[in-house]
């Protein structure tokens, strides 16, 4: 796995805002748009960037939303229509570093600031309500395309067109893609699961559910 040529090719950010979903308005943070100036990546996320559910979304392991560009062509496809910087959400889109090549735990070098990955993304029926398709979520699921979360180590600014460079990487190391299969199609293989919970830098609200599915 090697991310040297990886880099941020988008910096997003938006505010909550009223999205309709099953006939019924919902608020959401899901609309980001490209920033035109460097932003700051602080430890419990982007100002002027916002999320609707603090419960399921943001603070410290959630600091900041990812997600690979070369994933964008797959869902182009899918649902016949153009998709621009920010699609699905993310704070930060990036390039050469997609879910099967980074790493739960990965440290990397991103503009100014150190960030951590901690946990991949988990699809939520927001996405569906943004495209007015409810199996996007399924989709996002099923393919492992779902982007991931960064927790922030140093603060500092970034820019469009700033690189991400590994620093870190665990000894034993789980990727993004792997996270996803052992949490969602690995439910019977508790050997997997023990390895994934081993990952000292997973996010404590991935590690709770495997937890208990081992217990």
């Amino acid at each position: 796995m090697n991310n040297a040529a990886a880099s941020a090719v988008s910096v997003n950010i938006g505010l909550p805002a009223v999205l309709m979903h099953g006939g019924k308005e919902v608020l959401s943070g899901i609309n980001k748009l490209p920033a035109d100036r460097p932003i700051l990546l602080t430890h419990s996320g982007i100002p002027g960037d916002g999320q609707a559910d603090l419960v399921h979304h943001g603070g410290p392991d959630k600091a900041v939303c990812v997600y690979d560009h070369s994933r964008y062509a797959y869902f182009a496809q899918l649902m016949d229509r153009e998709l621009v910087f920010g699609a699905f959400g993310e704070n930060v889109t990036t390039s050469g570093a997609a879910e099967d090549t980074v790493s739960i735990g990965d440290i990397y070098r991103l503009g100014r600031a150190l960030v951590q990955i901690s946990q991949p993304r988990q699809p939520c029926f927001k996405l569906a309500a943004r495209y007015g398709w409810k199996e996007l979520p399924e989709q996002f699921q099923q393919t492992g395309y779902t982007g991931y979360y960064f927790r922030v180590l140093e603060e500092g600014e970034l820019s469009p067109g700033d690189s991400m460079e590994l620093v870190e990487r665990p000894k034993e190391h789980i990727t993004v893609m792997e996270a996803n299969r052992i949490m969602y199609q690995g439910k019977d293989h508790a050997e997997q699961t023990k390895r994934l919970l081993e990952v000292e830098a997973l996010s404590e609200s991935w590690k709770v559910p495997l937890r208990k599915r081992l217990g």
